[in-house]
């Protein structure tokens, strides 16, 4: 899914994982994890695509709301798990997005 065009400036926090073999519950805290994220002050989207790279995308409205989401308990438990078991390495990087522009036919 490619989220709507919104408003600049916002920030972007990409994060790029492979993935150890089988699910052990990924599938389910990813899941929950999403659900959580749309309930957060500042959320303002999500893209995401999975094959042997994973890639998702979040849209937050400051640096703020992205040092909160990274400290909620919930998230905290989804980030620890996924040192010890999900993922063979993964990087996170946040941008600000200054202009971007949406292309729908």
């Amino acid at each position: 899914m490619i989220a709507k065009t919104i408003k600049a400036p916002y920030y972007a926090v990409i994060f790029s994982s492979l993935r150890e073999e089988g699910d052990q519950g990924y599938a389910e805290m990813a899941d929950t994890m999403m659900d959580l994220a749309h309930t957060q002050p500042g959320f303002l989207g999500v893209e995401s695509a999975r094959n042997e790279l994973g890639i998702t995308v979040s849209y937050w409205e400051s640096l703020e709301a992205i040092k909160k989401w990274q400290e909620h308990p919930a998230h905290q438990i989804a980030q620890k798990r996924g040192k010890e078991e999900w993922y063979k390495k993964y990087a996170v990087r946040i941008c600000k997005v200054d202009s971007d522009y949406f292309f729908e036919k």
